[in-house]
């Protein structure tokens, strides 16, 4: 624990450091004349090891500072950034903003979230967990999961482990007063192995990823899941193009919600890139169905209590009954929009798809094979073949054939396609058992109908 309370003194004296800092370059930037003013500043540190078929391929000590201004003459804007944290190079980073501000076009969207939406209560989230790890400790650790996975029969070959610990303090400051102060830590384990026999090779992985070390699974949990998702890719086939319902395990439907984010994002909305122009107040998902954003989760993954702007984060809905609540702003789009920032500049903090179905059971995920019947589990996706602007939806796919609520092969070499706007209607069911790995907190979801196109 000696090293811990040595790290959480450093980590506050940095957020000191950082937070002078963001203040004086605010006041040298008003006497240059600029009429508004913002700054984030982050220091990040951390270890990865990675290791492979028991030896160490890759130690990284990383130590990163970042040091970004921007600075408003009236409506035109001019950044800057810089690494290094020296006032030389701070000065020549206030320098180019400012030349850079004199010369662009004004742009009447432009400039700081409104003073009166600044966050003014900043309770302690719990997200501060320095993992009191070292190299030798780490190394340790990755041969112990990768023993595990190669032990398991089948397995053939290792992809490797990777252990990593990381910490960072960030401060985002501006010309209202705003001064805001974060610090978290995000710590991660993973091991991707392979299996082979004459029919060929398949690869696959596992991982968990934690704000407090003492929540990762267990090193046996992690290194078998690994294995087991490997081995049962052995003998995959390919499908005769057919029409079924298809389901999404937690770890690739929060893509899906993804997509949807994309498309109520306020950028793609005032570049009218969007299929869900126009969207607010309309019925976009099933009846049962409810989304809520929930920014100040305790120990969450996208918990905070401020947006990157400073604007306040407050619990709100997205989907209410199936109906699009609101868009996802920050406050340059709300302006182009017409609207008011919703607090998202940056992103969304821990967005809850609410488990449900048409029945209302909140099924597990053997009870959503059941319900499926006969149909595609897919476990992954690949290509990039999703437009927001239309909603087509075409990637490939690899994962298992279902029937009678039972898996009975794996398949590959297949395309799953629709189009968003009947995929999310088309929602049967979500599922309870919710992915905590990621600030999209969702179980798996079924739908009820895709392309599947293979032979």
């Amino acid at each position: 624990m000696h090293q811990n309370a040595i790290n959480q003194d450093r980590s506050l004296e940095e957020l000191d450091r950082l937070s002078e800092l963001a203040e004086d370059v605010i006041r040298r930037a008003r006497a240059a004349g600029a009429s508004q003013a913002e700054v984030a500043a982050s220091i990040d540190s951390g270890l990865s090891v990675s290791v492979r078929l028991g030896e160490v391929e890759t130690v990284e000590h990383t130590r990163d500072r970042g040091f970004g201004l921007t600075v408003y003459f009236g409506q035109r804007k001019g950044s800057a950034s810089t690494a290094d944290l020296h006032p030389d190079s701070i000065q020549a980073t206030l320098d180019q903003a400012c030349a850079i501000a004199r010369y662009t076009e004004a742009d009447p969207a432009s400039g700081l979230a409104d003073a009166s939406r600044m966050a003014t209560n900043f309770p302690d989230l719990d997200l501060w967990h320095p993992w009191d790890i070292d190299t030798t400790r780490a190394i340790e650790l990755g041969i112990e999961i990768e023993d595990i996975g190669r032990a398991h029969a089948g397995i053939t070959n290792s992809d490797g482990t990777s252990v990593q610990a990381g910490q960072g303090v960030s401060v985002y400051a501006n010309s209202h007063g705003f001064v805001g102060r974060e610090r978290g830590t995000r710590h991660s384990l993973s091991l991707a192995l392979i299996a082979g026999d004459e029919a060929g090779m398949q690869r696959d992985y596992w991982y968990d990823s934690v704000r407090r070390a003492g929540d990762f699974i267990s090193a046996k949990t992690l290194a078998d899941r690994a294995a087991e998702r490997t081995l049962a890719r052995m003998g995959a086939r390919s499908l005769s193009t057919r029409q079924s319902p298809v389901l999404f395990p937690p770890e690739l439907a929060r893509g899906l919600i993804g997509h949807l984010l994309g498309a109520v994002s306020g950028g793609a909305l005032y570049r009218q890139a969007s299929f869900l122009l126009d969207h607010v107040g309309k019925q976009v998902m099933p009846s049962w169905l409810n989304i809520n954003e929930r920014p100040h989760l305790i120990g969450g993954q996208g918990s905070g209590n401020f947006d990157a702007e400073g604007v306040a984060t407050r619990d709100s809905s997205l989907i209410e009954g199936g109906v699009l609540s609101r868009y996802i702003l920050g406050s340059y789009s709300a302006r182009k929009l017409g609207l008011e920032s919703t607090g998202n500049a940056g992103g969304i903090h821990n967005l809850i798809v609410e488990p449900g179905s048409v029945d209302n059971s909140k099924d597990d995920f053997a009870a959503l094979l059941k319900r499926m019947g006969t149909g595609l589990l897919v476990t992954e996706v690949m290509g990039q073949g999703v437009s927001t602007i239309t909603g087509d939806y075409s990637r490939g796919a690899a994962g298992f054939w279902v029937e009678n609520g039972q898996i009975v092969y794996p398949v590959e070499e297949i395309t799953i396609a629709a189009n968003l706007r009947q995929m999310f209607t088309g929602i049967l069911a979500v599922g309870a058992d919710v992915d905590l790995r990621s600030a999209i907190l969702t179980g798996s979801i079924l739908l009820d109908q895709m392309t599947i196109a293979g032979e």
